[in-house]
C-alpha cells in the first residue's frame, strides 16, 4: 500500500514536470493568450491628458488617447503624420493688414496663424458608462442618487456602456480644459502666449469655481475666441504670430479629444471619493483602453473593440526591411489583445523575470549591464554570448536629450565681465576646459558607453545635426582618419596660457586658478565623478572644488547667478532644433528673464539668427542658419557640450515590430508576439527541477519505511496472539 502511494506521488511529480512551468507568475487563464507582458517601476500620478507630462504616464496615455497627429513609427528623422486627423492641418498665416501671407514670408511679418484640422469621420470612443443611455435616449448614469454608487469601486462595476462618434467639439472641449483652474496644466502658461483668450478663460473659470466650490463646471458655457468648431468634423485654432512648432504639440495628449459626457459623468458627487475620475480612468479612441488600474501592483490595457484598425506602415528607414520591420506592411492593427504592466520596485526581480521569459522586453540597468552586453575591441557595445544564445536582441537609439556642463556667463572668471579683453580671456579658458574634460572617457566609465559625446546642443536624428566631418566641434575635435579625434591636453594648456593662466596660475598675481562646480548630492558631486573631474583639471594645473548643496539651494544659486560651473540636462519636448537651441537664447536668460538659459549666455548675432530660424520650415536655408548658430556656440563655448544619452533595451526574439525612438510613444499597437515561440521557450527555460523533491521523498521513505514495517509486524503479532 505504501509502495503504491509512493509510486503515485512520483508519477504526479513527473507529470507536473512535463506540464507548464511551476514559476509562471501569471494566472492560468492568460496562458496561450495574445498578451504582452512588461513592467513599470514608478506609479503614474496623472492619467488625465491635460495634466500628464511624464514618461511613466506616457506609456499608458499614448495607447489610449489619439491626438490629431502622431509620429511615423519607422521614419527617422521623425516625421509627423495624421493620427485622428484625416490629413495634416492646413496652416494659413496673416499679416498686419489682414491679408494672407505666402508660406515663405518671414516669421516677423506674421500676426496670426490659423490651423484648420479635419477629423476622420467614423472614429468611435471606447465603450464607456458615460455614453450609456436609457431607452428614451437620456444618459443612464447621470444625476445618480448616492445609493446607486454604494457597490461601485471601479469603472467596470457600471454594467452598461455605450459609445459615440468622435467630433470636433471634443477637441475644443479639451483645449478649454487647459485653462481649468482645478487642473493646473503644465503647458498652460506656454499656450496662453499663443492662443488668444486662454488667460481670460482661466480667469472666468476661476470665478465660476469660486461661486460653485466642488461642483462640475460646464466648459461649453464659456467661449474661447482662439478655438472654434467649424463643423462636426472640423475645428480651427488661431495662434498669435508664427509658431510652426505647434504642430508637434498637436501630437501630444494635451490636444487629444475629451468628450463632455465623460467630464460630466466623472464630475458627479461621490465619484472622486471612489477614485472615479479622469485622472484614474482615461477615456479615448485609441487602440487600447485601461481595464485594470492598480498602480501599486498591476495595470492592464486591453484592445479597444471600437478601434477603427489603422494599418501598419510600409515605409521606413533603409535598414528597416532587413530588420524585419516591414513584414506586417498594410496589416490591420493592433496585433495584441492585452498588455499587462506589473510593478517592479527592484531591478533584480525585473531582470530575472525577463531572463525567464516572463517579461517580453527589458531595459539595461547598471546592475545587469555586464551580464547583458560586452564592449568590443573597437569600443562598440555588443550582446553577451549568454544573451545571444537565448535569442535576445539589443536595440539602441540616441535619445533626443543633451547633458552639459554649463558656465555661468555672469561669473567674472568663466564669463569674463564687462571688458572685451576679459571676455576673450574667459572664452579661451572655457575652450581649454572643453578640450580637457574628456567626455568619451566620462561616457565609458560612468555610463558604460551609453552615450554619444555632444558636438553642440542638437542630438543626432533631429534636423540641424550634421554627420561626419561637417558635424564635429572644430574647437574641441579634429577630423583624422575618417573620425573625430579630441584635441590634446597640450592644446588645452596653450589656450589656458593664452587666457592668462599658464600652468593653472594667474599670470599677474601668481594665484592658483580655482574652478568651482555647484551641484547637488547624487549629481556630479558624487565622489567617483568628482575625483574624475578633479583629475582632468589637475592635468591642466587647475584646482577644482565641488560645492554640493541641497536641491532647493542649488536652484536658488542658478536663479540668482551665483554658480560658476554646473551640470544640467534637457529632454526635447519635440524633435525640432528650436527646442534645444532656445536653451542658449538671450531672451531665455535665467537671471534676467527667468528662462531656461541657465548659462545666462547672450550673443546678439546668435539671438538674431535664433529669431529668424525658429519660425522657418526645415530646408537648406534653415540648415545654413543653424550651421552658423552652432559655429558661434562652439567658438564661444558657453557649455562643455557633454553627451547625448543612448537608450539600450533588450527584447526576446518572439517580439516583432519593436523599434526604439523616444518621440514615438504610441508604440504598442504596432508590436506583435510570436505566441508559439514564447510558450516553447518559456517551457524550455523554466523546466521544474524535480530531483531534489524525489530525494526528499526517498529520504522520507528511508525514514518512515522501517517504522511502518515495525508497526505492521507488531499488528500481525498482536493479531495472532489475540486469536490464540
Amino acid at each position: 500500500m505504501f509502495l503504491r502511494a509512493f509510486l503515485l506521488l512520483m508519477s504526479c511529480v513527473l507529470l507536473a514536470a512535463c506540464g507548464d512551468a511551476w514559476n509562471n507568475p501569471y494566472p492560468a487563464s492568460e496562458r496561450g493568450q495574445n498578451v504582452m507582458y512588461t513592467a513599470f517601476t514608478d506609479r503614474p500620478k496623472h492619467l488625465d491628458p491635460v495634466q500628464s507630462y511624464s514618461e511613466d504616464e506616457a506609456a499608458f496615455l499614448y495607447q489610449i488617447y489619439e491626438p490629431p497627429l502622431q509620429y511615423h513609427y519607422l521614419k527617422r528623422p521623425y516625421v509627423l503624420v495624421p493620427g485622428s486627423a484625416e490629413a495634416m492641418p492646413t496652416v494659413r498665416r496673416y499679416g498686419a493688414s489682414g491679408k494672407e501671407l505666402p508660406a515663405a514670408a518671414p516669421a516677423a511679418q506674421v500676426v496670426r496663424s490659423v490651423y484648420e484640422i479635419r477629423i476622420r469621420p467614423g472614429i468611435l470612443y471606447q465603450p464607456h458608462p458615460a455614453f450609456a443611455q436609457r431607452a428614451d435616449g437620456t444618459p443612464r448614469y447621470l444625476d445618480l442618487p448616492p445609493d446607486e454608487l454604494d457597490d461601485v469601486r471601479v469603472l467596470g462595476d457600471f454594467r452598461e456602456t455605450g459609445t459615440r462618434e468622435l467630433e470636433a467639439r471634443d477637441f475644443v472641449y479639451q483645449i478649454k480644459r487647459l485653462a481649468h483652474p482645478r487642473l493646473h496644466s503644465p503647458i498652460f502658461e506656454l499656450m496662453a502666449e499663443y492662443i488668444p483668450g486662454l488667460k481670460t478663460l482661466q480667469t472666468r473659470l476661476a470665478e465660476e469655481a469660486g461661486r460653485k466650490p466642488g461642483e462640475w463646471i460646464d466648459l461649453d458655457a464659456f467661449e474661447l475666441p482662439g478655438v472654434e468648431v467649424v463643423d462636426r468634423h472640423t475645428y480651427r485654432i488661431t495662434l498669435k504670430g508664427a509658431y510652426p512648432q505647434f504642430l508637434y504639440w498637436l501630437s501630444m495628449p494635451f490636444f487629444a479629444p475629451l468628450p463632455r459626457e465623460a467630464d460630466r459623468f466623472f464630475g458627479q458627487p461621490g465619484m472622486a471619493e471612489r477614485n472615479l475620475v479622469l485622472d484614474w480612468w482615461p477615456i479615448g479612441t485609441g487602440a487600447f483602453m485601461l481595464a485594470e488600474n492598480n498602480p501599486n501592483a498591476r495595470m492592464v490595457l486591453v484592445r479597444n473593440p471600437n478601434y477603427r484598425g489603422d494599418v501598419y506602415p510600409c515605409e521606413g528607414e533603409a535598414s528597416d526591411e532587413a530588420a524585419g520591420l516591414l513584414k506586417d506592411c498594410g496589416k490591420s492593427m493592433p496585433f495584441l489583445d492585452k498588455v499587462v504592466f506589473s510593478r517592479e520596485r527592484e531591478g533584480i526581480p525585473y531582470w530575472n523575470k525577463f531572463l525567464q521569459g516572463y517579461y517580453d522586453a527589458s531595459g539595461v540597468s547598471s546592475e545587469n549591464f555586464d551580464q547583458a552586453v560586452n564592449m568590443s575591441s573597437t569600443g562598440e557595445v555588443v550582446l553577451s554570448d549568454e544573451m545571444t544564445e537565448q535569442g535576445i536582441e539589443l536595440l539602441t537609439s540616441v535619445s533626443p536629450s543633451v547633458f552639459y556642463l554649463g558656465f555661468n556667463m555672469l561669473d567674472p572668471v568663466v564669463g569674463g565681465g564687462d571688458t572685451q579683453g576679459g571676455r576673450e580671456r574667459a572664452r579661451k579658458l572655457r575652450q581649454a576646459i572643453s578640450i580637457a574634460l574628456d567626455m568619451e572617457e566620462f561616457v565609458s566609465i560612468f555610463l558604460n558607453g551609453r552615450g554619444v559625446p555632444a558636438m553642440h546642443p542638437i542630438p543626432p536624428g533631429i534636423f540641424g545635426a550634421r554627420e561626419g566631418e561637417a558635424g564635429i566641434n572644430p574647437v574641441v575635435y579634429e577630423w583624422r582618419d575618417g573620425k573625430a579625434v579630441r584635441r590634446s591636453k597640450d592644446v588645452a594648456r596653450r589656450l589656458l596660457a593664452e587666457a592668462g593662466y599658464p600652468n593653472g596660475r594667474d599670470a599677474k598675481t601668481g594665484e592658483p586658478l580655482v574652478i568651482h562646480l555647484d551641484t547637488t548630492p547624487g549629481g556630479l558631486g558624487d565622489k567617483a565623478r568628482s575625483d574624475w573631474l578633479a583629475k582632468q583639471f589637475r592635468d591642466l594645473g587647475v584646482q577644482f572644488v565641488v560645492r554640493p548643496t541641497d536641491y532647493n539651494r542649488f536652484q536658488d544659486k542658478i536663479r540668482e547667478g551665483n554658480a560658476q560651473l554646473f551640470f544640467f540636462g534637457w529632454n526635447a519636448d519635440y524633435p525640432d532644433p528650436e527646442n534645444l537651441l532656445f536653451l542658449l537664447h538671450g531672451a531665455q536668460a535665467k537671471v534676467k528673464e527667468s528662462g531656461q538659459n541657465a548659462a545666462n549666455y547672450v550673443n546678439p548675432e546668435y539671438d538674431r539668427l535664433f529669431e529668424q530660424m525658429k519660425g522657418m520650415p526645415d530646408g537648406a536655408e534653415r540648415q545654413r542658419i543653424i550651421d552658423r548658430m552652432i559655429a558661434i556656440l562652439q567658438h564661444d563655448a558657453p557649455w562643455v557640450f557633454g553627451f547625448h544619452p543612448k537608450a539600450y533595451s533588450l527584447q526576446h526574439g518572439w517580439v516583432m515590430n519593436r523599434k526604439p525612438g523616444s518621440m514615438v510613444r504610441n508604440t504598442l499597437k504596432y508590436q506583435r508576439i510570436d505566441l508559439e515561440r514564447r510558450q516553447a521557450l518559456r517551457k524550455e527555460w523554466n523546466k521544474p527541477v524535480v530531483w531534489p523533491l524525489a530525494v526528499v521523498v526517498l529520504l522520507l521513505v528511508a525514514i518512515v519505511a522501517p517504522a511502518v514495517a515495525h508497526y505492521r509486524r507488531r499488528e500481525r503479532a498482536t493479531g495472532v496472539g489475540g486469536s490464540a
